[in-house]
């Protein structure tokens, strides 16, 4: 867990430097992967859903999306979404 928050923090360099929240930011580079991607935003809250929005209007340049791309390299993240025993019925490598 120590690692995957160091690699939010990293992030979170990059989104104070844009004047955004780190979940803007993550939004916006979902959104940037091409125009067949659609960034599902989850929000348990108003107030979460308030803080997604304005990801709509940031625009990540290429230099943006390098930054992003250094601060957590593709599989840098570590660890599993769920507990082995939720990840062995999803039928993930079947």
């Amino acid at each position: 867990m120590e690692h995957n928050l160091a690699l939010v923090e990293a992030l979170r360099r990059v989104a104070e430097a844009k004047g955004c929240t780190v979940a803007q930011l993550v939004i916006a580079w979902v959104a940037a992967q091409g125009e067949d991607i659609v960034p599902l935003v989850g929000a348990r809250t108003r107030e979460r859903l308030a803080e997604a929005l304005p990801a709509l209007d940031l625009t990540l340049t290429d230099d943006d999306l390098a930054e992003i791309e250094k601060a957590v390299p593709r599989g840098a993240a570590r660890g599993d979404r769920y507990p082995a025993a939720f990840m062995a019925n999803l039928g993930v490598g079947n």
